[in-house]
């Protein structure tokens, strides 16, 4: 899936055997773009990037499980992020919370990275690139929203959510990052997910918070009952 506007150009690419999405975000100004969790097949991906004529400058990386960051996955090695690094002059962007915790399992030097919190704001040549922490499937998750647009990663999907029962993720943690910090963006806002686990590729905020039922819920207890995580 490919969409162009004069303001963004935005590739979806499904790559891996784990379904995962990774996005190419590009400028068409200044043709700089960024590319988002390049865990899988890494030339492919900087290949595509020149064939649209784009030049790679930032890695953005919503979390630091090996199919979206690069590491050891049940035992086979997987380059990702850290080869991406090689290949192009960027820097890996993590959120604060679990920079450490990637260098251990992806191989990237501290030199590789930049540590960000909730709120910042990059750029890719003039586009804007907002941060938004969502902890839950990891305490670093986080989403980038540019120029309307939400790439999710493993938080939001279509119609569902992201894990709770790995570690380091928190259910809490999950009903506030779907429940507060996305519900309170715009209805209009398109949602590109970290994975093709449902038939559509994309959705939008409004549409999740009619159909998604991880987003519907009015309490926070609620949603623990409904995730099997009862408070006592």
């Amino acid at each position: 899936m490919t969409s162009s506007t004069g303001k963004i150009h935005l590739r979806q690419v499904q790559i891996g055997p784990m379904a995962n999405f990774v996005y190419l975000i590009g400028d068409p100004v200044t043709r700089k773009a960024a590319v988002v969790d390049p865990a899988w097949d890494v030339g492919a991906i900087v290949d595509l990037a020149a064939r649209d004529d784009y030049e790679i400058d930032t890695i953005l990386v919503t979390h630091y499980h090996p199919d979206h960051l690069g590491g050891d996955l049940f035992g086979q090695p997987i380059q990702g992020a850290a080869e991406m690094v090689g290949r192009v002059k960027a820097k890996v962007h993590l959120n604060k919370h679990e920079a450490d915790g990637a260098r251990q399992v992806s191989g990237l030097a501290e030199s590789d990275i930049a540590r960000v919190e909730a709120g910042d704001v990059r750029r890719i040549g003039n586009l804007e690139v907002k941060f938004l922490h969502t902890p839950g499937h990891t305490p670093g998750s986080q989403c980038f929203l540019v120029a309307g647009n939400l790439i999710s990663g493993d938080t939001l999907f279509v119609n569902s959510c992201g894990r709770v029962d790995l570690p380091g993720a928190d259910p809490e943690q999950m009903y506030y990052s779907l429940n507060r910090t996305l519900r309170n963006l715009d209805d209009s806002t398109a949602v590109y997910p970290g994975h093709a686990y449902a038939p559509e590729s994309s959705t939008t905020i409004g549409a999740q918070k009619r159909t998604n039922p991880y987003m519907r819920f009015s309490s926070v207890d609620e949603f623990l009952r409904a995730m099997g995580y009862g408070r006592s």
